[in-house]
């Protein structure tokens, strides 16, 4: 290791003396485009209505996300990742492969309104769709059927393609999910769509907000096809199958508590990394913000800092919008 000195001659604080030093000799920085805003869009309603457990936080009308999609892209935001709140759900999913469901109609609609200025990103999921919760169909022994859901999930992505998603996230963790969305989208012509895999996808404690987001009907849990939080080299994995299959860029979830693992991630691979700034992070930010134990848009560009520091390339949080403008600041 290099020697630089010693005190009295060896000063590290000369270069934290002043805000215009500290700026030029950061090491990591925060830009808009490095954020994606992740957004609810429900059906039947005429107006936003609030998560009550993510303050802040709406299910969006369809001209209501439309607006904040034109708001992001004013913004300089790099994309919008899309979920949908469908008004019917049912043991396969259906609404989530019906070109006319939420989701698709709302992909439709952002994509006449911004066209190419955000990359529009949609998740490739059933659990929005089910009536029980689960991220794919159920065998009938009431477990989650691994290669009936790819099925599925290839169905899904066409329609979200044709919908005009530039991007698609599957997130269901099955195996094979990348391989098996990447052969449907080349059959029907939809090359250029690509995939961001949700790689190292844990079953955290930390989605409670995010099941009131979406209107969960979820019945027991995850714990057979999401990651075991106490496992690493596991996601290395996953990492390695979900590239082998195509998998053009890779994401952790959660964020905080899974730095090691984005880290890792980061120094192994050469495809963008991303992070998800998960719904219970958010809410926690928030509550203790609420009863003024924290500086709150401190902690918000502190934590969204962490991620671009630990080797994310982008991050999807729900403060990207409000984090954008006080970049600008």
């Amino acid at each position: 290791m290099t020697s630089y000195g010693s005190y009295p001659a060896a000063r590290p604080r000369r270069l934290r003396t002043t805000p215009a030093m500290r700026r030029m000799v950061a090491e990591h920085r925060l830009h808009p485009a490095d954020l994606v805003l992740p957004a609810f869009v429900r059906e039947g309603i005429s107006e936003p209505v609030p998560v009550s457990s993510m303050p802040g936080v709406v299910q969006h009308t369809r001209d209501t996300l439309r607006r904040t999609a034109a708001e992001a892209a004013e913004a300089g935001l790099g994309g919008l990742m899309l979920f949908g709140v469908p008004l019917h759900k049912d043991a396969a999913g259906s609404q989530g492969t019906d070109p006319d469901g939420i989701l698709q109609v709302a992909l439709r609609d952002v994509r006449a309104e911004v066209g190419d200025a955000l990359v529009l990103m949609s998740d490739l999921c059933l659990d929005e769709y089910t009536d029980h919760g689960h991220c794919g169909v159920l065998d009938d022994r009431g477990r989650v059927d691994n290669d009936a859901t790819l099925e599925r999930y290839a169905e899904m992505a066409l329609v979200q393609a044709d919908a005009g998603a530039h991007t698609l996230g599957p997130s269901g963790m099955m195996d094979g999910q990348i391989g098996y969305v990447r052969e449907a989208l080349d059959r029907a012509g939809h090359e250029d769509v690509s995939l961001f895999a949700y790689t190292a996808k844990y079953a955290s404690a930390f989605y409670g907000p995010f099941r009131e987001a979406v209107a969960s009907s979820l019945e027991g849990d995850r714990n057979t096809y999401q990651q075991d939080p106490a496992n690493l080299r596991e996601s290395l994995r996953e990492l390695e199958l979900d590239l082998a299959e195509g998998a053009d860029m890779v994401m952790v979830k959660p964020g905080l508590p899974y730095l090691d693992v984005l880290r890792v991630f980061a120094e192994r691979v050469d495809v963008p990394v991303g992070v998800y700034q998960v719904s219970g992070e958010y809410a926690m930010v928030e509550a203790a913000a609420e009863k003024g134990w924290i500086d709150r848009e401190r902690v918000i560009l502190e934590t969204l800092t962490s991620f671009r520091r630990a080797g994310a390339g982008l991050v999807l949080t729900y403060w990207a919008l409000e984090a954008a403008r006080l970049l600008r600041r």
